[in-house]
Order: C-alpha cells, then sequence, then structure tokens
C-alpha cells in the first residue's frame, strides 16, 4: 500500500504559513521523509465567494505549487488532486505536466477530473455543459502528444495539425481519471492508468454531480465494475492504480486516532484492490501538520 498527502489548504481563508514557500517546502520535504508516497495540490483557478463560503477552500496552481515541492524532494510522486482538465487546452495541460515531469526526473502522475462548478466553468469561458467532451477529447491527445511527433487532431472544440511539443516528459506519466460513475471507469478502462473515487455521502454526491460511495461495499461493487470494464477493453486489470480513502481509525491528526483500526481498514482497501491511500492532515499550522506526518509513520507506516 502507497500514500499520498493533499497540501492542507482546506479552508477560507487559509493558513498563510502553507502557502508560503518555504512552508510548502517544509511540508513537502517531511511528507517524503516521513514515508509517505504522494503529494499534491487542488485545482481551482477561479472558485465562487459563494462556494468558498458554503465551505469550499483556496487553492494554488497545481503546476507552480508541485514543481516547487519538486526541488526539495528526490522520491516524492507528485500527484495533484485533481487537475479539472475541461478549464485547459490539453496541449497546454500536456506542455506544464511534461516540464514538470522532466524536471522532477520522471515523477509526475497527471490526475484529472470533469470539475463540477458551474461558476468556475464560466468564470474561465469553459461551456459547462461540453465538459464531457473537452474531457474525452483531451485524454485522446494528451498520452499522443508526449509520445510522439507530428501530432494531428480533428475535434469538435480544437484542431492540430503537425504538431510537436519538446521537451518531451522523462517518462510518459500515468493518467488516472477521477469520479465516481461508470463514465469515468469506462474512461480508466479506455484510457487511464489509475482511478481516484473519493468518499461521496448522497448529499456531496448530489452537490458534485456523482455517484455515492459511502463504505468500503459501495466502493467494492466500484472496483468490480471497473475490472469488467477493463477486461472488455483487454486492458491488464493489475496495471490499474486505485487511490481511495481509509474509513476505519479516525484521523491521524486526532487524539482518538486508532491506528489498530487504520492498519486493519487498509488491510480491507488492500483486499478489493486500492493501491494508494489519500490521508488528510491538518490545515491550522505547518507544525501540526508536520507532528501528524510523524505520528502517521510512527503508529502506522513504522508497523506494517
Amino acid at each position: 500500500m502507497r500514500f499520498t498527502i493533499t497540501h492542507p489548504m482546506h479552508s477560507h481563508p487559509y493558513n498563510p504559513e502553507l502557502v508560503s514557500g518555504n512552508g510548502i517546502a517544509t511540508v513537502a520535504a517531511a511528507t517524503e521523509a516521513a514515508g509517505i508516497h504522494g503529494f499534491g495540490f487542488t485545482d481551482h483557478p477561479a472558485p465562487s465567494q459563494r462556494w468558498l463560503e458554503a465551505g469550499g477552500h483556496d487553492a494554488l496552481d497545481p503546476f507552480v505549487a508541485l514543481g516547487y515541492a519538486a526541488a526539495r524532494t528526490t522520491t516524492l510522486r507528485l500527484i495533484p488532486n485533481i487537475v479539472v482538465l475541461p478549464y485547459r487546452n490539453p496541449f497546454v495541460v500536456a506542455k506544464s505536466g511534461a516540464s514538470l515531469d522532466l524536471l522532477s526526473g520522471g515523477r509526475f502522475t497527471l490526475a484529472v477530473g470533469v470539475g463540477y462548478l458551474k461558476r468556475e466553468f464560466a468564470a474561465l469561458g469553459v461551456n459547462y455543459d461540453e465538459r464531457a467532451a473537452l474531457f474525452d477529447e483531451a485524454l485522446q491527445v494528451i498520452r499522443a502528444i508526449w509520445t510522439g511527433d507530428d501530432i494531428a487532431f480533428e475535434g469538435k472544440h480544437f484542431t492540430a495539425r503537425g504538431i510537436t511539443a519538446h521537451p518531451r516528459p522523462a517518462s510518459c506519466p500515468p493518467i488516472w481519471i477521477g469520479g465516481n460513475t461508470t463514465t469515468a471507469r469506462q474512461r480508466v478502462a479506455e484510457h487511464g492508468d489509475g482511478w481516484c473515487p473519493f468518499p461521496a455521502p448522497p448529499q456531496l454526491a448530489q452537490t458534485a454531480g456523482t455517484a455515492v460511495i459511502d463504505s468500503v461495499q459501495r466502493l467494492t461493487e466500484g472496483i468490480d465494475d471497473l475490472r469488467r470494464r477493463c477486461d472488455a477493453a483487454g486492458r491488464d486489470w493489475s496495471a490499474i492504480d486505485v487511490t481511495f480513502t481509509n474509513f476505519e481509525g479516525g484521523s491521524p491528526a486526532s487524539d482518538e486516532f486508532n491506528a489498530d483500526a487504520y492498519l486493519d481498514g487498509l488491510e480491507k482497501l488492500a483486499a478489493v484492490g486500492v493501491t494508494w491511500v489519500s490521508v488528510g492532515l491538518p490545515g491550522d499550522s505547518v507544525a501540526h501538520a508536520l507532528d501528524t506526518l510523524d505520528r502517521f509513520r510512527t503508529l502506522v507506516i513504522d508497523a506494517m
């Protein structure tokens, strides 16, 4: 089992410590030192004030911030959580990803999602109702850009002829696809290297326009469906990563954290095919985040 962390900007307003260069570098380096395998940032270039006041959070540009984290680490995998792919032209995404992968020595994973915030789409000049079509076109193009020259693509939303984008990434980065729906899993089977669903009780699922996943049982049903779709597409299921959150044991930042229950939860997730687990950090201070990382290393990683 591998672990990943999203930089803990959980609120609006954010703690200024967390968005200083030193704060990002310190948390990233401590994440690597604790034995965590992945590190990422969210993607909200134009969130609405209404969403922020309803529990949303501020965000840094994920590619810029991950570049800063990469410079202070050597093995940490750089995994945004997640890039909203329809917000950007796929050639721009491919260029940012290739640059980050090359400069980090091949440590980038492109995790992408369709997005759901209508006002953010409007602010960026992207048609919300066409986001799925934009997403699918981008998936067809990005890996081709990373691996080939003289690329041509005739799509509904853009046309490319004779495009060669160098320098290429150090390796062709894996593409993880977010979302809880059958459509997301079909995209993984056709184009992806990983599936990253997220815990979604009914109210959150309705808000985000996705499927409910509020138990390991529901997650298992989704993984079984993904396996069937990979088989139908002729894909090797064993090569597909699945990332999720551990429901058991509580938060490692809490005094009530139960490490034994957490370890039991990890075993259950591994048994159904989860390969990466997302670990939450507190966002009230850098010191608290570092204490939590050290505690997680001692109680969980060293006990595995």
